[in-house]
């Protein structure tokens, strides 16, 4: 790896292009290898991740940000087009929308994959706006899969290298500028038209995390659909010559000059040197568990300790201590009221960590619909013990958080439990049991077990196993193979779901 200093330079500077970080990430991305020179790791991760999101996508199919999304793709038909889950499939859209409305169900459970460092992120929301552009322009699994690794390798390398949360800027900045450089390796554009469109996506979804705070709406699962959207309209501006903001990060009323660090910004961006192969993907995770990422340790927690608890409502009080992040992101620390709201939106609780842990503590289990459902929420209950639950930061727990080394990363916390006897129960977990250094680590038979239970009773049986198979081909599909990523559903009742909403501008 190479390390990439970054920093603010004085429009005087008129710092060459090549020196530029979005030149770097476009050539990094332009330089990626043909998927029979790929590691053969990180290529098998990448059907996983495939597996993921139709797993999760289709799950979602019958919620409302999900249904909006598809309505509005489904009315910007194209051809060749691109397919949407949950439409029928001989319906095809233009691959921006359906970008959109496939980002949107992919990333409406939270439920799939994730990467944790100096920032944090969902690798898998570039898959979407990926495959939407693939199927549009003739591409093959092989092509796919090269974008694929390529926008994974930049969007770790961002994420490890840039904090965007200290500063409260919303993580899909990093997925922008990581979408245009897959779509750049998948086409095989030249490293100045990806390098421009870095610039343009980069400049226009750089938005606050105000929606990942309060009152959490829907937008949370739109905000990743947005990015890459605005992603495959960047890299069509570049490819018809349009130009950028430049430099977009080092500028001095730049990305990193104006969003974060200011004038006196620094940091370094490790980047693979040419030829050496691209495996950041191994660096990244799904969820068992349809939660923030931090609570995925919490819920395994909670079920461990669910029968050295006894009867909960001889609980005086649980405090978990853990990392900066979770206490000030998802717990107490966040000093949000709405986290303790019974009548809180399903976007709010499940970054809700003391409510998390109070459901999965009752319940020993997590679902991704019914631990979430009004009337689960409002238990009276429930209320009572998760009001007695609260966050604290423990450095140790946040020097672990850090930890360069990703297998000793400690994603998770201590839970102690005073009961109204005095007595004391407590239990630690680093990381969750799916995490690659995790008690059961997932893996492709782990991914498959998850699919058919999201899509029992929408997916049958025999498409299930259609769908498994193409997957695991990925890299040999022709452009035709590509629709079959998009398993088979009975659309009757996402037709019927779509008719009940009320109607839009298109």
């Amino acid at each position: 790896m190479i390390d990439h200093q970054v920093r603010v330079h004085p429009s005087a500077d008129r710092l060459p292009r090549e020196e530029q970080l979005a030149w770097k990430l476009s050539a990094v991305a332009t330089g990626t290898q043909d998927a029979e020179e790929l590691d053969p790791a990180a290529a098998a991760m990448a059907a996983n991740r495939v597996i993921d999101n139709a797993s999760v996508a289709v799950a979602s199919l019958l919620r409302r940000p999900v249904a909006v999304a598809r309505t509005q793709a489904v009315a910007h038909p194209a051809r060749p087009g691109a397919s949407v889950f949950g439409a029928d499939p001989g319906v095809r859209v233009s691959p921006e929308w359906a970008a959109w409305a496939n980002g949107t169900a992919v990333r409406e459970l939270d439920f799939h994959d994730t990467c944790l460092a100096a920032d944090y992120s969902h690798p898998g929301d570039n898959i979407p706006p990926l495959l939407a552009v693939a199927q549009h322009t003739g591409r093959s699994g092989a092509d796919l899969l090269r974008g694929i690794i390529a926008a994974y390798e930049i969007h770790v390398a961002l994420v490890k290298g840039i904090c965007l949360h200290a500063h409260r800027i919303d993580h899909v900045a990093h997925l922008s500028a990581a979408t245009a450089c897959g779509l750049g390796a998948m086409l095989r554009l030249p490293t100045e038209t990806v390098c421009q469109a870095v610039g343009q996506a980069v400049h226009t979804t750089t938005a606050t995390r105000q929606s990942r705070k309060g009152e959490i709406s829907s937008w949370k699962a739109f905000a990743p659909a947005f990015a890459g959207k605005a992603a495959i309209e960047a890299v069509d501006r570049a490819m018809r010559g349009e130009g950028a903001p430049s430099p977009i990060y080092e500028g001095e009323d730049g990305f990193l000059a104006r969003m974060l660090d200011g004038p006196q910004a620094s940091y370094t961006i490790s980047l693979p040197k040419p030829g050496e192969t691209r495996r950041a993907i191994l660096d990244t995770y799904t969820k068992e568990h349809s939660a923030e990422y931090q609570a995925q340790a919490v819920i395994d927690l909670a079920r461990r300790l669910r029968e050295k608890a006894g009867p909960l409502d001889q609980v005086r009080s649980i405090v978990l201590h853990t990392s900066h992040h979770t206490h000030h992101v998802i717990g107490s620390g966040a000093n949000d009221p709405q986290k303790y709201d019974p009548t809180a939106s399903r976007e709010t609780l499940d970054h809700s960590v003391p409510y998390i842990f109070a459901v999965a503590l009752e319940d020993g289990s997590w679902h991704h619909e019914r631990s979430y459902a009004p009337d689960r929420a409002r238990r009276p209950q429930t209320v009572e013990l998760w009001k007695r639950i609260s966050t604290v930061e423990d450095p140790e727990w946040t020097r672990r958080h850090h930890d360069a080394d990703p297998q000793r990363r400690a994603l998770g916390g201590r839970a102690v439990i005073t009961l109204a006897d005095g007595t004391v129960v407590e239990d630690e977990l680093a990381v969750a049991d799916a995490h690659p250094a995790g008690a059961r680590p997932f893996d492709r038979d782990g991914y498959t077990a998850k699919f058919r239970t999201l899509t029992e009773g929408t997916v049958a049986p025999a498409a299930q196993h259609a769908f498994l198979d193409t997957a695991a081909r990925l890299a040999e599909l022709d452009t035709d193979g590509l629709a079959d990523l998009f398993p088979a559903v009975d659309t009757s009742a996402t037709r019927a779901y779509d008719a009940q909403l009320p109607k839009g501008l298109f």
